[in-house]
């Protein structure tokens, strides 16, 4: 009988990371949630075990936001377990106004790049030592609005923030990750994706101000459904005919901006990444 395999899901409490969980428990893989709620993750693990009838689904509490935190669910979780099959890195947020993390970096980059980059690494022993492991980085097309890159003279926001700008270059900077990470780690299948444009709580759930969740509503209607948004995560995670260091939508592989081609740029990222992450 095959092992089950272990799977982690940032930010499986809503949207697509919820529908990723149901699919992978229904296809009988031990999955590890996370969320930075205690009461909306023990909701969405009663969810996920009754609609799949796994109950191999565990709740562990990660604040992205929080080194600490996240040095600590890396800790127990690698305390606990000698392999990690899948990392899916899919939890993110876009905020309407600056804000900043528990170590004083500006939120969106430090939770959707920051949090994920020391996560993967706090994680490195049981993700290189487990065969065909993979990393999924959910990235986004809003990438292509840092049509120039990344500022890396205001990486954290401080001269100018324009939420939509801040998240989009968020979002490459998850792409420049995913291509790095693929090439230190030749063992580990490593790919991001853009899930599309999905209809979900996403920057609906206090993250924003009135006005731009007025804004977002006119547009929902044109959004696909959470469980279509996690098909390319689900695909990336279970199908054995996948590459690594490529960009996925709709189950394909994809062709980034140039912007996000730059490797020079995400070598770069990498080490800044590295020295703003040391503390943790």
């Amino acid at each position: 009988m095959t092992k089950p395999r272990t799977v982690i899901i940032t930010g499986a409490n809503a949207g697509i990371g919820l529908e990723t969980a149901h699919a992978l428990a229904q296809q009988g893989d031990r999955v590890i949630m996370t969320a930075r709620d205690p009461k909306r993750g023990a909701d969405a693990l009663t969810q996920v075990r009754q609609k799949s009838g796994n109950q191999s689904v565990e709740l562990m509490i990660l604040d992205l936001a929080s080194f600490a935190s996240i040095s600590q669910f890396a800790r127990e979780f690698s305390d606990n377990n000698d392999e990690l099959d899948v990392l899916i890195n899919n939890a993110g947020l876009v905020l309407s106004k600056r804000e900043e993390t528990a170590e004083g970096f500006e939120m969106t980059f430090g939770v959707n790049h920051l949090g994920h980059f020391l996560l993967t690494q706090k994680l490195v022993n049981v993700l290189t030592g487990t065969k065909d492991s993979r990393v999924v980085v959910v990235s986004s097309h809003a990438h292509k609005f840092a049509k120039n890159g990344l500022d890396f003279d205001d990486l954290q926001a401080e001269k100018s923030y324009s939420a939509f700008k801040v998240y989009g270059k968020s979002k490459l900077a998850n792409i420049y990750f995913a291509r790095e990470l693929a090439r230190r780690w030749p063992g580990v299948k490593v790919n991001s994706l853009h899930p599309g444009f999905v209809r979900s709580r996403f920057g609906l759930d206090g993250d924003n101000s009135r006005i731009m969740e007025i804004a977002m509503y006119p547009i929902r209607p044109f959004a696909i459904s959470p469980a279509k948004g996690a098909r390319t995560s689900i695909h990336l995670a279970s199908e054995s005919d996948i590459g690594t260091g490529d960009y996925y939508f709709r189950c394909h592989t994809s062709t980034p901006s140039v912007a996000a081609r730059n490797d020079e740029a995400a070598r770069r990222l990498w080490a800044i990444s590295e020295e703003l992450t040391a503390r943790g």
